[in-house]
């Protein structure tokens, strides 16, 4: 059972209900330890005098504020701790907006929020309720651990969410912080009609777990394998830029591609009825869950090369680079675990005739 990590009461009105506080979200980041290079040696951070690289007691270390290079204001932890805000135990909704008036980038964390006791259920599902009939999210401010923080209150089906927002100082205009932006809007045309056409044929419903952090378990992977002693497979290497020039070719190729990957026809017209309505032709798309790397189809370039005994170039090219990997990794090829995708194809391609390799560790 989750301990609430902050517990008040949330009053809107002369309406009060006891809440406590919930972190809803948990890190799944592998983490590691500092070691020293050759040994199991720990790496251990000291805090040091910058001049004299002697270590400094937690007692005797102040806060600076730099006001020039090498000019500080010295503040003592006792003085932020009187002007710092008191431990609020209450979040005073100050009014209610529209959750869609919220821009995405102003959300910071989330936590669920709970009655502290079956007494307070009613008034806490009437909160929850009347949020959700209303589509609105209720705006206050408190204080969690000395900070003090803006917050939109909002329903979901059975809970009360709070989420903390980013104040309006924090947020960066993207129109004076990035270096470039393209300086007209894309004008009607083919082009965006095609666009269009490619997002409602690969829309669907919204099901959070058909997204896996692949790099996360590819982490644990290579953790795994070098535990066993096994060798590591290397990433592919990342798609080129689509060329302005041929953005159409790429829009149709990818179009066909979502086509017949929903089910729907590879070619022809596209039944699309509007900007509001999906693409007749796409159809409704059943959740798909996370899926592993599927296995070679008999039909698909690899199997038949298996069948054959030799696989031609033109096979290989159809190939994944991990699945190029793991057919070098089969012929023993030699220093395949620096080559790229390229050099994998022109080493299996030369090697398809029989000829034997020698055995390398890669």
């Amino acid at each position: 059972m989750a301990r609430a990590i902050w517990s008040g009461v949330i009053t809107f009105g002369l309406v009060t209900v006891p809440v406590g506080l919930y972190t809803a979200t948990e890190d799944h980041t592998v983490h590691f330890h500092q070691l020293q290079r050759g040994t199991s040696d720990r790496i251990r951070n000291r805090r040091v005098n910058e001049r004299t690289g002697d270590e400094v007691a937690t007692r005797d270390i102040v806060k600076g504020y730099e006001i020039d290079e090498g000019q500080y204001v010295v503040v003592e932890p006792d003085e932020l701790d009187e002007i710092a805000p008191g431990r609020s135990r209450t979040i005073d909704i100050s009014d209610f907006v529209d959750l869609e008036a919220i821009e995405p980038v102003y959300f910071d964390r989330t936590y669920y929020v709970a009655p502290r006791g079956e007494e307070y259920d009613k008034v806490y599902e009437l909160l929850r309720a009347a949020l959700a009939e209303a589509n609105k999210v209720g705006i206050a401010t408190f204080v969690m651990r000395s900070k003090q923080y803006l917050t939109a209150l909002r329903a979901e089906d059975k809970v009360l969410v709070l989420q903390t927002l980013h104040w309006a100082d924090e947020v960066r205009d993207p129109g004076t912080e990035l270096p470039g932006l393209p300086p007209v809007r894309a004008g009607r045309g083919k082009q965006l009609d095609m666009a269009l056409e490619l997002v409602d044929a690969l829309s669907s419903d919204w099901d959070p777990s058909r997204y896996r952090d692949t790099y996360q378990e590819k982490v644990r992977e290579l953790v795994k394998a070098k535990a066993e002693g096994q060798e590591i497979a290397v990433s592919e290497e990342p798609p080129e830029a689509t060329d302005v020039i041929d953005l159409m070719k790429v829009l149709e190729g990818s179009l066909q591609a979502a086509r017949s990957g929903r089910g729907g026809p590879a070619s022809g017209t596209t039944g699309r009825t509007g900007r509001t309505g999906k693409a007749e032709t796409a159809g409704k798309t059943a959740k798909a869950p996370a899926r592993k790397a599927r296995p070679e189809r008999a039909g698909t370039p690899s199997a038949r090369a298996r069948r054959s005994g030799s696989t031609s170039k033109r096979e290989l090219q159809e190939l994944s680079k991990a699945q190029l990997y793991e057919r070098a990794s089969r012929q023993d090829v030699p220093g395949r675990s620096k080559m790229s995708r390229k050099d994998l194809i022109d080493a299996l391609a030369g090697g398809s005739g029989g000829h034997g390799r020698k055995k390398s560790a890669a």
